[in-house]
């Protein structure tokens, strides 16, 4: 599990993306990049980090499911996630 601390980072983050994604838009249409970068650095989209949406884990991040590659497995094995099951050959 990662730290709350983590988990609440990205939430603020995402709100601040959310806040000026149309100032964003509209500066960079215009090509006024001096005013964009004026803007916090945390409304740029790109400093968002995928994580897992049970264990907060970012690193292998599968973005079908939302989930990490322990999670799904978990998941997977104990049949919640539809139409996946253990391949046997």
């Amino acid at each position: 599990m990662a730290k709350k601390s983590w988990l609440e980072r990205n939430k603020r983050k995402a709100s601040t993306v959310k806040k000026f994604a149309a100032l964003r838009a509209e500066l960079k249409a215009k090509g006024d990049y001096k005013a964009l970068a004026c803007l916090p650095r945390d409304a740029s989209p790109v400093r968002l980090v995928n994580r897992c949406q049970f264990s907060g884990r970012r690193h292998a991040f599968i973005r079908k499911y939302g989930v990490s590659r322990l999670t799904f497995r978990e998941a997977a094995l104990n049949g919640l996630i539809p139409g996946v099951t253990k391949a046997s050959w």
